[in-house]
């Protein structure tokens, strides 16, 4: 049976707030007793979605009106990059993932997840290009969610590289289709996984299924708008939104069926009931959920030196619960939850930087890149 959210009181931070949540000053941060700081790195970001860290130390940061930004360590945010696609950017699309090739240093390769325009439709894509100059050159788009349909809603769109050098890429439902999540013969609530120029790896599990869409990895998916890789094992942890609750983990395994629309922890918008039993329905049953719903969003296991004690745990970000959930885990399950910068902002994404921080975007208008670091020690003044 899966995990259940139990709620922690126990918070790592007190802030004073003089007009935003992060510390303003190492005088307030002396007045403070916390596990860690908060400052800002950079902020004017137009509701940003996703970050690649470069080798240089330099953050590649999606907007989701459409724009890719460079952001230097200190904070310097440069003019738009040129080359980005067209997106479709209502309610939930726009520009959305970007991820760097393994290569990256030696081909200079990104990849960017949106949703593509046709006219008022529009689907998950993702394409990849090369970074030369400050612009994108040799575009092209190396997967296509077809058919593109209506609505701006359930486009999914993280993207992981697996350590053999795969790119998992999360599909949402598109909300008017969850039932195709059921079938593999579309890709719909699907997480797919290709090779980097967009080709089929052989040991997919549906590969040699005749009607079946060959890229797909696992199905029975909503909204999957979290992946990260577990630094042990190698293997893809995803989260997704349920309806009203119901938000899951799972590590989806090749050709598992995840239950949605069939099977949820929660209800639907209308308050109509979901079976909740996943495995009597032959689904997988998810390591953990939250209800009510946390809205999750990006997500990263720690494996840096600055918080040694956080090494092996997961942070994930969210949006209707508006603060980062720090899960301790081991290989396979999820063994405790604490909610930290409770009721601050709605978290997009979570990030770990080169230096060991965890850095954080926030979903609104006047975005912010933020970073989390050890508390200052301070040293007793002699008398």
């Amino acid at each position: 049976m899966a995990l259940k959210l139990f709620k922690v009181t126990r918070i790592f931070i007190v802030a004073c707030l003089c007009g935003s949540f992060f510390l303003s000053s190492i005088a307030q941060a002396q007045r403070i007793q916390a596990e860690f700081e908060i400052k800002l790195v950079a902020r004017g970001l137009q509701f940003p979605w996703g970050m690649a860290f470069m080798p240089d130390g330099k953050i590649l940061v999606t907007e989701r009106n459409g724009q890719l930004r460079i952001v230097t360590p200190d904070g310097r945010v440069s003019e738009p990059v040129k080359g980005v696609p067209a997106v479709f950017n209502q309610q939930q699309g726009g520009l959305l993932d970007v991820a760097l090739d393994p290569e990256f240093s030696k081909n200079r390769l990104i990849y960017l997840s949106y949703a593509e325009p046709e006219g008022s439709k529009a689907s998950t894509a993702v394409a990849r290009a090369e970074l030369i100059n400050g612009g994108l050159e040799n575009l092209q788009v190396i997967f296509r969610q077809l058919p593109k349909t209506e609505g701006g809603i359930h486009f999914g769109s993280r993207l992981a590289f697996a350590p053999d050098g795969n790119l998992f890429i999360t599909l949402g439902d598109r909300g008017d289709y969850m039932d195709k999540a059921q079938q593999v013969d579309n890709y719909f609530g699907k997480i797919i996984r290709i090779r980097p120029d967009g080709s089929v790896p052989t040991d997919n599990p549906f590969v040699n299924h005749p009607q079946a869409k060959p890229e797909i990895w696992s199905y029975g998916h909503r909204s999957v708008q979290g992946a990260a890789i577990h630094p042990k094992t190698g293997e893809l942890w995803i989260h997704e939104h349920g309806p009203r609750g119901g938000d899951e983990i799972n590590i989806p395994q090749p050709g598992k069926n995840y239950g949605w629309p069939k099977a949820s922890y929660g209800s639907h918008y209308n308050f109509m009931p979901i079976k909740d039993e996943h495995a009597e329905q032959g689904f997988e049953e998810p390591l953990y959920y939250w209800t009510p719903s946390i809205a999750p969003s990006g997500m990263v296991f720690y494996t840096g030196n600055q918080f040694p004690e956080w090494r092996g745990n997961l942070f994930i970000g969210a949006l209707a619960g508006k603060l980062i959930s720090r899960l301790s885990t081991d290989e396979k399950r999820v063994l405790g939850e604490e909610q930290l910068l409770m009721h601050t902002a709605r978290f997009r994404d979570v990030e770990q930087g080169p230096d060991g921080a965890l850095y954080l975007l926030t979903d609104e208008e006047n975005g912010k890149l933020l970073k989390l670091t050890p508390k200052l020690k301070l040293t007793p003044k002699r008398k």
